[in-house]
């Protein structure tokens, strides 16, 4: 017998919970499931820190149930690409995954089908942002724009008569206003002028 997990959400503003906590333990029932825990949230969906959820990671790590089960993904995941992680790392777990409402289960073929249409969606959208960022960049350049840290003067021979003279580098660094490992790296590369 299945051990399972029942997780839900109900917003804030949410009169009637009914849905979620009488539905899916009655649904496990009729799987012949064995109800391990249920792990509620009551509050909105954009909200990063969800503390049923979070426990509900940890127990599936531990291996407390084989069987996860939603109203529906939207009470499950804040977006997408946070849903596919979950359901990535269940497979991992070796942990199905139940929608009920929408008839989504990833021990099914049909299920797991569902599971790789979202991660080819997932895999697009992280695409397109990518295309973006660089073309922003580019853009940027064009504009004149510099990334990456300023370039540093550094004195490498002043530095290592400071080092010569029995001074920590924490001490230079202090003194001269340059991190530790930049004078380092001064030393090391005294042909470079500027770090």
């Amino acid at each position: 017998m299945k051990r399972a997990a029942i997780y839900t959400r109900i917003s804030t503003g949410e009169q009637n919970s009914d849905l979620q906590t009488r539905e899916l333990p009655e649904f496990c029932e009729r799987r012949g499931w064995q109800l391990a825990d249920t792990y509620s949230d009551v509050m909105t969906g954009a909200k990063d820190k969800r503390p049923a959820l979070d426990r509900l990671m940890a127990d599936a790590r531990r291996g407390r149930f084989q069987v996860v089960a939603v109203w529906r993904f939207d009470r499950f995941a804040r977006s997408t690409s946070h849903l596919l992680r979950a359901l990535e790392e269940f497979a991992a777990l070796g942990i199905d995954f139940v929608s009920v409402t929408e008839a989504i289960d990833t021990s099914t073929p049909a299920g797991r089908m569902v599971f790789t249409v979202l991660g080819a969606v997932a895999e697009l959208e992280r695409s397109i942002i990518r295309e973006r960022v660089v073309a922003g960049q580019r853009a940027a350049k064009k504009r004149g724009v510099r990334f990456g840290r300023p370039t540093v003067a550094v004195d490498a021979a002043h530095v290592r008569k400071l080092r010569d003279g029995g001074l920590s580098w924490r001490a230079i660094a202090a003194e001269t206003g340059v991190a530790k490992d930049t004078l380092r790296r001064s030393v090391a590369a005294p042909e470079i002028g500027a770090l």
